[in-house]
């Protein structure tokens, strides 16, 4: 695996997001260009002044680690095989992000939203199901829903600058995102074995809107640039590294552009992190934008509902979900991957 070159400010922007969360008008203006220019360029930026409080993480990284030390079969247990709802933990082996590498080297827990009062469940959808808890972990439960919900907040005013830069209203996704099929993920990679050149993730982009990472002071996150530069995407204390997926790449008619990236642990130590995918709700239709459509730019996609689209690219992530690598994406999909 080639080296990565370290990022820089001028490669990942760090975006002090302050303004969105309560700032002037023009403030909130200065932002919303600055993230949308990231978008368009290398696809990841930085945000610092967040909102999200240090203490909060600590015990998300906490009980973190809490579930992952546990013994195998308490692990074993809470299997995401056990859920077509995107929802428990996944071993070693158990994804494959590049179906042209070997199988990821890390393990993984996921939870999301609980349903509503009355919401109806498609025992098939991602994100839509009942979560499973670690009944062993007292603290975990109330923990996570805590972050979570800082997340989902954090996420919709993201969406606000997302608008605003696309010459949107601010509230323009509003509707689309008050159910996301949003998933929290929490991570674990092995140290590395000096024989072991197994990435922990394998390049790929992310299937959804947005990602808001929180990783450790480990490193080995990786960008590619658009002339196929691979960068240390270096952790900064204090922010998240954010990227936009496939999703919203697709609803901006590809002025947005999602970033392979990957991740590989190269220490001696384990590598955590924390990583807050936010999607769309399930019904949310996703179809070019207004703006970013004109004669000389027609709609290069066919409209697919949200939750079709992640059923899709899971099923091609998951094996045990029927279908293996590959399976679930149509020819258009695979084209513009």
């Amino acid at each position: 695996m080639a080296e990565a070159e370290s990022a820089v400010a001028t490669d990942i922007p760090v975006i002090d997001v302050a303004p969105l969360l309560g700032g002037s008008e023009a403030g909130i203006a200065s932002v919303a260009a600055a993230i949308g220019q990231a978008c368009r360029s290398v696809g990841f930026f930085y945000i610092a002044g967040h909102g999200v409080p240090a203490a909060l993480l600590e015990r998300v990284y906490a009980q973190s680690r809490h579930f992952f030390d546990q013994p195998q079969p308490a692990k074993s247990a809470l299997s995401i095989a056990h859920s077509m709802n995107n929802r428990g933990y996944a071993g070693i082996d158990a994804e494959s992000l590049d179906p042209s590498a070997p199988a990821d080297f890390k393990e993984a827990y996921n939870l999301g939203r609980d349903p509503e009062p009355g919401e109806p469940i498609d025992p098939d959808l991602p994100s839509q199901g009942r979560n499973q808890w670690p009944e062993a972990l007292p603290d975990f439960r109330g923990v996570m829903l805590e972050y979570y919900a800082a997340m989902r907040r954090l996420g919709e005013q993201l969406h606000a600058a997302f608008a605003l830069d696309l010459d949107l209203p601010a509230d323009y996704f509003a509707g689309s995102i008050d159910r996301p099929l949003a998933t929290l993920r929490l991570l674990r990679y092995p140290p590395a074995s000096p024989a072991d050149e197994r990435p922990g993730a394998g390049a790929h982009t992310d299937y959804g809107n947005l990602t808001i990472l929180s990783q450790d002071g480990t490193g080995g996150l990786e960008v590619q640039t658009r002339d196929g530069r691979w960068l240390a995407a270096t952790p900064i204390a204090g922010t998240f590294v954010c990227n936009i997926g496939d999703c919203l790449m697709r609803w901006s008619n590809d002025i947005y552009k999602s970033t392979p990236h990957r991740v590989s642990n190269h220490s001696p130590r384990q590598r955590h992190s924390v990583a807050f995918f936010f999607d769309p709700n399930a019904d949310a239709l996703i179809d070019c934008l207004p703006t970013c459509r004109s004669a000389e730019r027609p709609p290069l996609y066919t409209p697919i509902l949200a939750g079709e689209y992640l059923r899709q690219r899971l099923d091609a992530t998951y094996g045990f979900r029927g279908g293996g690598i590959g399976a679930g994406l149509d020819a258009e999909e695979k084209a513009a991957q």
